[in-house]
Formats: structure tokens, C-alpha cells, sequence
């Protein structure tokens, strides 16, 4: 969120509350933990303060978070909603919504539909789950026949492949790897 006016804070840390909630740990636990006082939490938890990024990095290393994390979250809005978009491909249909991390696909396709090079990707982790017919999907190597109710994960930067063994309706996710190096 950013100041629209000098009554709007630049930065909600009042999303410590929930982060804090999460970990279990009582304002009274994470000041021991963190060496910051009860005061300056409990004044971040209600977003009358703003944070020092040294006071945000004794918080962050308490609970399992860098403070450009905290200060993402505390600045970011609690939804990010997007519009899909549709296209065709090999003889499948899909519907798209893409998000920094990730990218999902709504995919319908006829018997026989096939795809041997489907769109690049980056460095993912890939999901496919299959809700209506059987799909196939050709890994380097393995080959895997999918029915309704069944998925698989695997690594998207190696060649695979997809082909709709039946009138299909599947959803495929790009989840984005944090840096392997």
C-alpha cells in the first residue's frame, strides 16, 4: 500500500499479528527471542509505528524471515486479483492467470490432442491434475498415464509432453524454484 496522504501509512505492519499468531509465539516470546521490546511490537502488530529494517531483521530471524520479506508483506495489498487469459494450443484449449510465482492453466483438450514443446518455461516445479479423461505425460525417460483425480509434479525445465488420451479437462501450475546457486 502506498501514502496517499500524511494519515495513510506507507507500510501495515499490523500483518505481524497474523505472522506472530502463525509461529505460535506470544508478543512477550518473540521480544525475548528478538531483543525488541513489547512496546515496539505491540505498536507494529497495530500499525501505529513504522519499523526500522534493524528491528524488522532481530524480528524476521525469530521467525524464519528476512526483513525484505516482512516489509513485501506489510507493503503489498492482501489480494492480487487478475483477469485469464484464453489461447490455443496443439489442439488444446487453455485458460491462463499469471502471477509472479506462479502461473496456472485451465486445459481442455479432445482425444488425441498432443503438444511435444509446450510453451517455455522458466525454472519450475510443474503440477499437472487431471479432473476429467486421461491424459499422458512424457517425461525424458518415464511416461505416465493420468486418470480423473490423479497429478504429478516434475521438474519443467526438462523436455516433456502432453497428449489427451480421452476428451480431457486437466490444470497444469508453474510454480516458480527459489535460486538453485
Amino acid at each position: 500500500m502506498s501514502a496517499t496522504s500524511d494519515s495513510m501509512p506507507m507500510f501495515d505492519f499490523s500483518v505481524l499479528r497474523e505472522i506472530r499468531s502463525r509461529a505460535a509465539l506470544t508478543l512477550k516470546e518473540l521480544s525475548a527471542a528478538s531483543g525488541v521490546s513489547i512496546a515496539v511490537l505491540s505498536k507494529l502488530e497495530r500499525n501505529h509505528s513504522q519499523a526500522e529494517v534493524g528491528t524488522l531483521h532481530k524480528i524476521g530471524a525469530v521467525l524464519g524471515m528476512r526483513a525484505t520479506d516482512i516489509l513485501t508483506l506489510a507493503e503489498a495489498p492482501l489480494a492480487n486479483r487478475k483477469e485469464e487469459s484464453r489461447y490455443e494450443s496443439s489442439g488444446f484449449s487453455l485458460r491462463s492467470v499469471k502471477y509472479g510465482n506462479a502461473d496456472c492453466l485451465h486445459v481442455t483438450g479432445p482425444a488425441g490432442a498432443k503438444v511435444s514443446k509446450p510453451d517455455i518455461h522458466q525454472d519450475d516445479h510443474e503440477i499437472c491434475w487431471v479432473l476429467e479423461g486421461k491424459v499422458r505425460v512424457v517425461l525424458p525417460n518415464e511416461t505416465h498415464d493420468l486418470a480423473a483425480g490423479q497429478s504429478i509434479q516434475f521438474d519443467a525445465i526438462r523436455e516433456h509432453a502432453y497428449e489427451s488420451l480421452e476428451d480431457s479437462v486437466f490444470i497444469i501450475s508453474h510454480i516458480r524454484k527459489a535460486k538453485r546457486y
